[in-house]
């Protein structure tokens, strides 16, 4: 069966991780050449600013890496922003470091680097952990170690699963646009996000939250998918441990933390990343290597060790000191083509001519390797959008070793199906069903994410065709089919209560559907396919294997209706599922089944409950000794109009 990278023999368990230790070690020789010539991964206990005493005064140890500059101070209020008062000490490793008195727990800093050519730039701390409110942009010094977590319990029962063969259903949020308070204050604190988030979710079912980038970003308008502090969680929700509490009070109710992390590029602001110490250090210099053409942005040098060493602290930072359950790795095929959204002539081919992206593949697979082997349990998901094989295959077996993928191409190919008219969907009954042909050469996920619901996209509920109705139906249809498929599913905030209009991060949500029937009957029916699918393990124990799902019937073009078994481990173990793309109802509709007995409707998003018309089987129905669909017994079943019915049998008899 395929699986995630398994842990090595000599992994640590991030149960046993010491956040205390995060108090600025003074750098070693072994230290400075593995940030140099090999690998290092905690470059967040040497780098940065960590308080500290010297001769009983009180200050910070402070380091950063910055090559090519001539000198590097530490300006802060006590020096007035002053360059040259507090002064660091260069290493032949191009690290400047020392001992900088009177910077404190909660004080802001920068680093202010003269550059080759004279000029000076005062730079926030690429290692910080935590960062002023924007617009304000100078790092702020924090003492991570003494809160105290309470998350064992969940961190525990981590390490002893194989989500593969869990339920694995995602909500997925962005903070500042969820829930945005009535008191003058523009977001809610991560420590009321918590309670609140956790109560909704808990009444839906789902297993996980996975937030847009919570890494410190400038600009409110890239929803955090431009980085500045790639160890610094966003101060517009509050502070380091305000998130700490966040992550434990989700564990403590059995909700897993998921976050966005964007190793594929990052913005151009003076005060970050680009042109750090004056040269291109963290990025290429030549531009058809170094600038993303889409997003503005500049591409990380994945060739170089010390970003390599960047990039690998900043993805086991979040696991070791945050206890954070897995990162949805953004855009990682703009990682892996050097020809991405490039012409001819706009890229530099690897030395063997290809456009692949050679040591961004072997960051990757580095990236998967680490995380697997140190933190057992969590997921690194791939946000992957080409044929690139072995994606969520085992770095051993030659994959990049991620626990799973997005599967674009269903999300892409179910809504251009759902976006036809009822009437024209005979013609395009492939478009469902082709998903079947690669559904287990990867361990996919299946996104209905914030990407389908912006830039003119219109919301779900509005990209449906037909009449009031029949827009809901559909939408029912959609969620009904993402539940039933093999894959894990993910879901964007507000989908689940049926908006009208587009997400906009300036707003929250529109809570305002709340008590208007259909909303209503929508949110129940996701809550209800959170519950069947976590009650089911038929619709998840073989979501990864051919074993987990059969065709009953997929080519009835004619009524547009399509019928499956997803089966658990156990033989007898099974569920059927159809799925009726039209609105007319089929009395009648006959379809084999392999086991005899009484099939009771588990559930039926036709539902008066739901805001259907309660077309149904009156709870279940009896097989028949008549042959269909290859199997001995058959169905006759009320299919409702626009519909997805999910049928178990009980009492079963005998098997085929």
């Amino acid at each position: 069966m395929p699986t995630s990278t398994p842990r090595p023999a000599t992994g640590r368990s991030v149960t046993a991780s010491p956040t205390p230790r995060l108090r600025g070690h003074r750098l070693s020789q072994n230290d400075l050449s593995a940030m140099q010539h090999g690998m290092h991964c905690l470059l967040y206990t040497l780098l940065g600013a960590h308080p500290d005493e010297a001769d009983g005064v009180a200050g910070s140890r402070c380091a950063v890496w910055a090559p090519n500059a001539r000198d590097v101070s530490v300006v802060f209020d006590d020096n007035g922003w002053e360059h040259g008062k507090n002064p660091l000490h260069s290493s032949d490793a191009g690290i400047w470091s020392g001992f900088v008195p009177g910077l404190t727990h909660g004080q802001a800093y920068k680093f202010s680097v003269r550059e080759p050519n004279g000029r000076v730039e005062q730079k926030a701390d690429p290692l910080a952990f935590h960062s002023e409110l924007r617009p304000k942009s100078a790092s702020i010094v924090y003492q991570l170690a003494g809160y105290d977590w309470h998350d064992q319990a969940w961190l525990k029962h981590r390490e002893r699963t194989n989500w593969l063969e869990q339920p694995v259903s995602i909500y997925e949020v962005q903070l500042g646009s969820w829930r945005r308070p009535r008191d003058g204050r523009t977001f809610f604190n991560y420590r009321e996000l918590a309670h609140m988030l956790v109560e909704y979710v808990r009444q839906l079912g789902y297993t996980h939250i996975q937030l847009l980038p919570i890494t410190e970003y400038p600009f409110d308008g890239s929803w955090g998918y431009q980085t500045i502090g790639y160890f610094a969680p966003t101060s517009r929700f509050g502070t380091p441990h305000d998130f700490m509490y966040f992550v434990d009070y989700c564990h403590r109710h059995d909700i897993g933390v998921l976050v966005d992390w964007v190793p594929a590029h990052f913005p151009n602001d003076a005060h970050g990343l680009a042109k750090f110490d004056g040269t291109c250090l963290y990025e290429h210099a030549d531009p058809r290597q170094g600038s993303h053409p889409d997003w503005g942005t500049l591409v990380f040098n994945y060739g170089r060790t010390e970003v390599r060493n960047f990039l690998l602290s900043s993805a086991r930072f979040w696991l070791d000191v945050y206890h954070v359950d897995g990162l949805r790795v953004d855009a990682v095929a703009s990682m892996l083509y050097l020809d991405y959204s490039r012409k001819a002539g706009e890229w530099v081919p690897n030395p063997y001519g290809g456009r692949e992206n050679l040591e961004a593949v072997q960051f990757l697979k580095d990236m998967n390797t680490i995380m697997h082997g140190e933190f057992p349990g969590v997921m690194t998901i791939a946000e992957e959008s080409t044929a690139w094989g072995g994606v969520s295959r085992p770095v051993y077996t030659g994959g990049l070793g991620f626990t799973m993928k997005w599967d674009m191409g269903w999300m892409n190919d179910t809504l251009r199906y759902l976006q036809h008219d009822p009437v024209h969907r005979q013609y395009h009954q492939n478009e469902l069903s082709f998903r079947m042909v690669y559904a287990f050469t990867e361990n996919f996920v299946l996104p209905l994410s914030h990407d389908e619901v912006v830039h003119g996209k219109r919301s779900l509920l509005a990209q449906m065709p037909g009449d009031y109705w029949q827009k809901f139906a559909n939408l029912r249809v959609l969620f009904g089919y993402q539940y039933t498929t093999p894959g894990k599913k993910l879901l964007f905030m507000g989908g689940e209560l049926g908006q009208w209009t587009e997400w906009n991060h300036d707003h929250e949500i529109d809570w305002a559907l709340y008590g208007h029937p259909s909303h209503d009957g929508l949110r129940r029916f996701v809550g209800d396919l959170n519950r069947v699918y976590r009650e089911t393990p038929a619709l998840f124990e073989l979501d990864v294997v051919g074993d987990g799902f059969r065709w009953i019937s997929c080519d009835d073009a004619a009524n547009s209706i399509y019928a499956w078994l997803r089966c658990g481990r156990n033989r007898d173990d099974f569920v059927v599922v159809v799925l009726n793309c039209t609105p007319v109802p089929r009395e009648g509709y006959r379809i084999g089944v392999p086991q005899a007995g009484y099939y009771v409707e588990v559930l039926n998003s036709d539902a008066a409950i739901y805001g259907g018309s309660n077309v149904g089987n009156l709870g279940g129905v009896y097989s028949e000794p008549i042959a269909m669909h290859g199997h001995p017994q058959s169905l006759s079943l009320c299919v409702p109009p626009l519909s997805t019915l999910i049928l178990k049998p009980v009492k079963a008899s005998g098997a085929a």
